[in-house]
């Protein structure tokens, strides 16, 4: 169903609409453009941290970021049009994948406390909400997930 693997110079702008259009209807929730919509891709994708799904088309993003202790899960978009098809959960098993790949204990992510259908959907997938703070004027609600 859904091919990931790493996202080249070629993918940049794909992905900055893939983005976009995913993130799109938070806008007028949290006031401004998360920061996942104004992200500089050519320059993740030059350090190694993208990943795509890849089905027919683009499906989903993924930003993975490693850390000495942990793997942060910088980004997650669906395309509008994969939504509902099981390629968010491929994306966060990918990630967990490549977190205990790399040796770490743990993934962490964090979300915006206005989008409220994250914070549901990330403790199904097995994370647990650790704290929440505000960053760079944004509500961060942060959450863990520990790699067996």
């Amino acid at each position: 169903m859904t091919d990931i693997g790493p996202a080249s110079a070629a993918d940049a702008d794909v992905i900055r609409d893939l983005v976009r259009a995913a993130y799109a209807h938070y806008v007028p929730r949290i006031g401004r453009e998360p920061a996942p919509m104004t992200a500089d891709y050519p320059a993740l994708i030059a350090a190694g941290h993208v990943w795509v799904a890849r089905g027919t088309g683009l499906l989903g993003v993924l930003v993975l970021i490693p850390q000495p202790d942990h793997l942060l899960l910088d980004n997650v978009a669906v395309a509008p049009a994969a939504r509902g098809t099981g390629a968010g959960s491929a994306l966060l098993a990918f990630a967990e994948a490549h977190g205990r790949s790399l040796g770490l204990p743990e993934v962490r992510l964090y979300t915006n406390a206005a989008m409220h259908e994250n914070l549901a959907y990330y403790p199904r997938h097995g994370y647990t909400e650790t704290h929440r703070s505000s960053s760079s004027g944004f509500h961060r609600v942060y959450f863990v997930k520990r790699l067996e």
